[in-house]
């Protein structure tokens, strides 16, 4: 038998972005219920900011089916393309501070939103002050957009992550485990993610299910008895 073949095979998780797929707490139903008003919004563009894992791109792609809008990489605006887009009804400009778009082409594209009634979403991991915009009209025209913010997540929000994490995965993990895992990391989407994915390769290279000792050795805590568990 080949290394290879006895080696797990890495599948790729499918992260699920229907509008029931989305979970609502409290760090995100402010956004969430904005998103869900349109088209009746307080100007035809928003900020969508959170942390990274957040759900920002979820909740753009919800807004994306609900609006027909066309989704793009904010880098990828081009000044030339600004008065087609406009004129299109709806557009998602993702990760604006990761990768921002021409300072050019997004004001004349603001502008041209209030003028042709496009709606917009630009998600973003922070406000725009924190972009390094070296357009002083540009960055007071963000500024003055409705700001959907997604905080880190609660508790609630936090174990109801961790379910739909695994579930896109196809795992099934007692509940007992995801609350030994909530107890044991901070509180942020950034955290639960990397568990997760440490898990499921952890998981695979040994052949076994994901249990409280998996999730103490991932994270480098005293190993327990799994038998003690009922695993």
């Amino acid at each position: 038998m080949s290394t290879e073949s006895q080696l797990p095979l890495p599948f790729e998780s499918a992260p699920s972005y229907g509008r029931d797929d989305f979970l609502v707490g409290k760090p995100n139903a402010s956004a969430f219920a904005y998103i869900e008003r349109h088209p009746r919004w307080l100007a035809p563009a928003a900020l969508l900011t959170g942390p990274e894992g957040s759900g920002k791109s979820h909740l753009a792609a919800i807004f994306a089916q609900k609006a027909g809008a066309a989704t793009m990489r904010a880098d990828h605006l081009a000044f030339e393309a600004v008065p087609m887009l406009a004129q299109s009804g709806a557009l998602v400009l993702e990760d604006a501070d990761r990768f921002p778009s021409d300072e050019r082409a997004l004001f004349h594209l603001l502008n041209l939103a209030r003028e042709t009634g496009l709606f917009l979403v630009i998600t973003a991991r922070a406000a725009p002050e924190n972009w390094g915009i070296s357009t002083p009209d540009l960055l007071s025209r963000l500024r003055a957009q409705p700001r959907l913010a997604m905080e880190e997540p609660d508790e609630g929000l936090l174990g109801a992550l961790f379910v739909k994490l695994f579930a896109d995965r196809q795992i099934t993990v007692e509940a007992a485990v995801v609350s030994y895992a909530m107890t044991r990391i901070e509180r942020s989407y950034r955290a639960v993610l990397a568990l997760v994915a440490a898990l499921d390769r952890l998981s695979l290279s040994r052949k076994r299910p994901i249990t409280r000792a998996l999730v103490a050795e991932c994270l480098g805590d005293a190993p327990e008895d799994d038998d003690a568990e009922g695993a």
